[in-house]
């Protein structure tokens, strides 16, 4: 990059601490009390405030959880272009999640998800005109495809009646021991990497997995070096699913001794990502009476436990994390530079950073 080259970071992953000259991200302020104040970090610090002064807090519940719409992507879009009018950075990544949202609800189906589409279009568009009109070129990423699923796959659950998962009860509900677990699964959408702590159960742990209904393939040191995916913490194996599953997080095998956070979008205590945040749990009566009473509790000063998520993960219609078999679910990446010219074709993913480079560079 040319001297004096500077970078902005609109809440893509990573943000904090990373290496550039703007950033904002979502951030809690988390009390000793217990309370939880929503809120963003900035880098340099004092952005946060001269932002939030001009556009309002963040809506974090609109960022995630069953509140989660476009109220935040229409946020994010406007601090884009504050960012760009006040420092005009030579390179500015901007991430609008509006479409995770209902892709991992109701899946792609484009009845269900065209308001989103008109939505989000409507979001971005806006920003692509506004930067264009200020001669930035402007690139569009998708970083997955998300195709329709059915089938959850527990395989903590699965490992625990092997009596592979350690666990403690505490107060009547059973807490992971993940030190003491012989094996266990980190899960994320379709991957779940695998952690085999006893050596000599991980013939065993691989034919589990192979056998597994819902598991596509089973990849150890060796297979994921040769997909570029081996690291030092990617786990003994990786677990790929089909293109109907997804791996849920759960251990437990009695929902009633299912740990309070379970409940809860708590996204620090569970051993993987939970889609099933996005819910109300459609079994409770009232909900809406149990957030007010929880809002009560809150400011009157007391603990409080917003106990709405579900723990059924079939609710859940939308997922990636494998290469999908149809191109057509796979990510985009949209581009048109100043002289009009396009090309097509497809490329690796790791190939979008050099692309990106070259992009900026041009």
């Amino acid at each position: 990059m040319r001297p004096g080259f500077t970078c902005a970071n609109l809440f893509w992953w990573y943000n904090m601490y990373s290496s550039v000259d703007f950033s904002i991200t979502p951030r809690p302020i988390y009390r000793a009390d217990g309370a939880k104040i929503f809120d963003i970090a900035s880098q340099p610090a004092e952005l946060r405030a001269d932002i939030k002064k001009d556009l309002g807090d963040f809506p974090f519940p609109a960022f995630w959880g069953p509140r989660a719409g476009i109220l935040s992507s229409q946020w994010i879009a406007d601090a884009a272009r504050w960012i760009e009018c006040r420092h005009a950075p030579d390179l500015q990544l901007v991430y609008l999640p509006h479409l995770d949202y209902n892709l991992q609800r109701h899946g792609p189906d484009p009845a269900v998800i065209s308001g989103d589409l008109r939505a989000i279009d409507e979001v971005a568009g806006g920003l692509i005109d506004f930067l264009e009109t200020r001669g930035v070129e402007v690139a569009v990423l998708s970083e997955y495809g998300i195709t329709a699923v059915d089938r959850p796959v527990c395989l903590n659950r699965i490992f625990r009646e092997r009596g592979w998962i350690a666990w403690r009860d505490e107060l009547g509900t059973e807490a992971f021991d993940a030190g003491g677990s012989r094996a266990l699964a980190v899960v994320d959408h379709q991957i779940a990497h695998v952690y085999v702590n006893d050596p000599s159960i991980l013939p065993d742990v691989r034919a589990t997995l192979e056998n597994q209904p819902g598991v596509a393939e089973v990849l150890d040191a060796d297979a994921q070096t040769a997909r570029g995916l081996r690291h030092e913490r990617a786990g003994d194996f990786i677990a790929v699913a089909d293109a109907r599953s997804w791996f849920a997080y759960y251990w437990w095998l009695d929902d009633a001794r299912a740990p309070d956070f379970a409940r809860t979008i708590d996204i620090h205590r569970k051993p993987g990502y939970d889609p099933a945040e996005l819910f109300v749990d459609p079994s409770l009566r009232w909900p809406a009476l149990r957030v007010v009473g929880f809002l009560l509790k809150k400011k009157l000063g007391l603990r409080a436990l917003l106990d709405v998520i579900p723990l059924d993960a079939t609710l859940v219609r939308g997922s990636h994390g494998r290469i999908p078999e149809d191109p057509a679910d796979h990510p985009v990446l949209l581009a048109r530079r100043a002289s009009g010219s396009t090309t097509g074709g497809t490329m690796e993913a790791t190939a979008v950073y050099g692309w990106l480079r070259t992009f900026c560079s041009g």
